[in-house]
This record gives C-alpha cells, sequence and structure tokens, in this order.
C-alpha cells in the first residue's frame, strides 16, 4: 500500500512534472537464433504488422517462420553486431542521453526522458510506469519514425494505452503521430546529403528510399506513402534538384503480395542501363542506423548495383545522433510540450 500512496503523494504539493518517452522499434538482445525467435515473436505477433487472419497467420508464423527465419537473421545481425552491441539500441541511447541534456537545459527537473521499444527491452510498458512512480502528470510519446505508418506509429500507440488501460489515475496524454514535415528535420536531411556531395560529388542519382509497406494498407487508407512524398518534395526542393536528380523508392518487402513501388532493389538494378552509374542512396525513414541500413542498404543493395554495372554506390548514414538531427526531435517535442501547457493552462 506504501508503493501507491507515494505515487499519490508524488503529485501533490510540486510543480508539473512532464515525461517524454521517445521510442523506436527494437531490437533483439544478441544476435543469436533464440534471440531472433524471441523478437520475431513479439514483432510479427503484432495485428498491426501483419493483417492476415489470425488463425491462418499463427499457424503460418509458429509452423514455418519461427522456424526458419531466426538462423538467418542472426546471421544478418551479427554482420552489422558491435562491441558495444546493436547499433539501433547504441545510437537510440546516445539520442536519449542528448535529447534529455537538451530538455534539461530549458525545463531543468521538470522534464524527464526515457527510452522504450516498441518490441523487446526496454519496454513501453517499464518505461511509462517508471514515470508513475516519479510523479509525471504529463506524458509526451515521440515515436522516432518521421513518417506516419499504422505498423510503427499506430502499434506503438496501442502500446502505450495497452499500459495507461491498467492505471487507477492516467496523467494528460500528447502522442506525436509523425514529423515528416518538421523544418529542422527537413533542414537536417539536406544537410547530410549537401555534406556527402561536398565530400564525394553528386551522384548521377539520389535515391530517397523509404521502408516498404504492403499497397493494401495505402488502399485502406494508411497515409504512410503521402507523408514519404511529402518528405521527398521539401527535401529535393531544399536541395536544389530537379525530377532528373532523385528517385523516391521503398525496400525491405516480404512475402508475394504487391508492396509500395518503386522497389529499392528493383530500381537499382535497373539504374545503370539509363547510364545512372554512380548514386547515394540515403532512408529519410529512419531515425537511426538499423540492420535495413547498415546491412541492407549499406551491403546488399550495393551489391545489385554494381553487378548490374554500377560503379560508384554511397549509403548517407541515416541522421542518428548529429546535432541537427537532435536540433529537430527537441523542436517536436517542444512543441507538443507548448501546447500541453497550453492546454493545463
Amino acid at each position: 500500500m506504501s508503493r501507491y500512496l507515494g505515487r499519490t503523494k508524488a503529485l501533490h504539493g510540486k510543480e508539473a512534472k512532464i515525461g517524454v518517452l521517445v521510442t523506436n522499434l527494437g531490437t533483439p538482445e544478441a544476435p543469436t537464433a533464440s534471440a531472433l525467435r524471441t523478437y520475431l515473436r513479439e514483432f510479427l505477433s503484432d495485428p498491426r504488422v501483419v493483417e492476415i487472419p489470425r488463425a491462418v497467420w499463427m499457424i503460418i508464423l509458429h509452423g514455418i517462420i519461427l522456424r526458419v527465419r531466426p538462423k538467418k537473421s542472426a546471421a544478418l545481425y551479427k554482420s552489422i553486431w558491435t562491441e558495444q552491441g546493436s547499433p539501433l539500441m547504441v545510437i537510440s541511447e546516445n539520442q536519449k542521453t542528448k535529447i534529455a541534456d537538451r530538455l534539461k537545459e530549458q525545463y531543468g527537473d521538470n522534464v524527464t526522458v526515457a527510452l522504450a521499444m516498441r518490441y523487446g527491452n526496454p519496454s513501453i510498458e517499464n518505461a511509462l510506469n517508471s514515470f508513475q512512480e516519479s510523479g509525471v502528470d504529463d506524458i509526451v510519446v515521440l515515436p522516432l519514425y518521421p513518417q506516419y505508418a499504422g505498423p510503427t506509429v499506430a502499434s506503438t500507440f496501442d502500446a502505450v494505452v495497452n499500459t495507461l488501460k491498467k492505471w487507477r489515475w492516467i496523467p494528460s496524454l500528447r502522442f506525436i503521430s509523425g514529423y515528416h514535415k518538421n523544418e529542422k528535420y527537413i533542414t537536417a536531411l539536406a544537410h547530410s546529403v549537401t555534406k556527402h556531395i561536398e565530400q564525394h560529388g553528386k551522384p548521377d542519382k539520389l535515391v530517397l528510399s523509404y521502408h516498404g509497406m504492403p499497397k493494401y494498407f495505402l488502399e485502406q487508407g494508411d497515409p504512410y506513402y503521402c507523408f514519404c512524398a511529402t518528405t521527398t518534395k521539401l527535401l529535393v526542393e531544399k536541395l536544389g534538384f530537379n525530377e532528373n536528380d532523385y528517385v523516391m523508392t521503398f525496400q525491405s518487402r516480404f512475402g508475394k503480395a504487391e508492396w509500395l513501388k518503386p522497389y529499392t532493389d528493383a530500381t537499382l538494378e535497373d539504374l545503370p542501363k539509363s547510364n545512372n552509374k554512380h548514386v547515394a542512396i540515403i532512408s529519410p525513414a529512419f531515425s537511426a542506423d538499423c540492420l535495413e541500413t547498415l546491412e541492407e542498404l549499406e551491403h546488399e543493395n550495393r551489391e545489385i548495383f554494381m553487378e548490374a554495372g554500377g560503379e560508384v554506390y554511397h549509403y548517407i548514414p541515416a541522421l542518428n545522433d548529429d546535432e541537427l538531427h537532435i536540433d529537430a526531435i527537441v523542436d517536436v517535442i517542444n512543441a507538443s510540450i507548448s501546447a500541453n501547457e497550453l492546454v493545463r493552462r
């Protein structure tokens, strides 16, 4: 009982305390088949990720995929694993630290920042429970996916709500569903491309590769494709590129269904045929480098392009914990905090 009374007392006689929860997709605990099986079971069991009738999908997932895919995925993760661990986790921790430092300069101890992953650890539930223990009465949730999509952002919202449903008292909640056209985010992307061009020259084609999604999701009303197109438009305008300088594509598809097109791998295979033999590729949808960028874009797609007759291939890293990227994230958070304060008044 004293534990719960402590939570209640934490809300009395204090200034408002805001908890900022930044999240990303997640990562296995280790590059092993066992760890991948645990991770993939949680990830692929999410109905936001796979919209196949549950009974049918569970048979496929447990009868085939979880018996075959973990070993293959573990080998891929092992190829990018670092001495510090998963690149996504290391980068996310760095992002969280820098965000917390910036917000502390602005708000002192009235704002606390936590990092969570939608799948795996640190979990969203544990992060939110830590806010509850410390007497947070306003919560801002920022999934670090610039472009909203049901399988990423909406799934994060599901996880947040599933935890809050267990609470007796629910604080004010501000859920940020995306920042695909935030000016500072676009500036950070443009700076990374400009910096790359200064070092390596302008490519024949800049490939903007976004994570893929089944076309069916778009047909059912998911705005992800439109948000990707908006980010692309704003970025190339800021760079001063014309329509022949770039192409927007979609990567990481699996299964037999049609996904958003054009596909990244097929595009890279075709580009040398039209004398586009020097490409630079960037993925604006990823706030931190991970398997889909460090292995798929950096290595797998490089091989496809070079074997098709390409000559120069560069992967431009995700924004990660670059200071301009942190500027953008903090800008998005500040806008939400300001809105919360207006509501509270």
